[in-house]
């Protein structure tokens, strides 16, 4: 991993939110924020701590004031080096209406890492308005297209436990518009 002067952090003026790819140290605090980020599934701390250690090239942390406000985990899977993956995506309250969400989408697409990448998929539940208007709204300022199709079936794959989860793509689009 970089040193921490070798991280890039990017910020905007108008509201002192600094990206950064997170670190060992941020796994017990994205863990708490998606704890307080309902009804965002919550997955052990370890699985946090991997989260900001293998996959941080693909995941980016949010601050403001010294807080993590924001935090998307995402990975390139291996048999699909042209997309990305993004895992889970939380914003705290206090960061919500600064269209945080599609800024931290933008900031992992620009990143060398992403060279290759020309779609985005994410799993989404029925339910999930908020995450369906934030990734449609963000395709639709990129006029790229959109798919989905149930991937995981509640029956199926949940044993009725959770609901279905919808597979949306978005892609493929231009490197230089992402």
């Amino acid at each position: 991993m970089p040193a921490d002067n070798d991280v890039k952090n990017t910020s905007s003026q108008t509201d002192n939110i600094v990206f950064r790819k997170p670190e060992s140290q941020d796994g017990s605090r994205v863990h708490t924020l998606i704890s307080e980020c309902k009804p965002l599934d919550e997955n052990s701390v370890y699985c946090n701590l991997l989260q900001c250690t293998h996959f941080a090239d693909t995941s980016v942390a949010a601050e403001m004031d010294g807080d993590l406000v924001g935090f998307i985990s995402g990975y390139i899977p291996p048999k699909q080096q042209n997309v990305l993956f993004v895992w889970q995506v939380a914003v705290h309250e206090k960061a919500r209406g600064k269209g945080l969400a599609k800024r931290m989408l933008a900031e992992l697409l620009q990143r060398e890492e992403s060279a290759d990448v020309q779609f985005i998929e994410t799993t989404i539940t029925p339910d999930n308005e908020a995450s369906w208007g934030m990734f449609r709204s963000f395709a639709y300022q990129r006029s790229m297209p959109t798919e989905e199709f149930i991937l995981f079936d509640s029956r199926i794959h949940f044993a009725g436990e959770h609901n279905d989860e919808y597979l949306l793509r978005i892609g493929p689009f231009n490197r230089d518009e992402a």
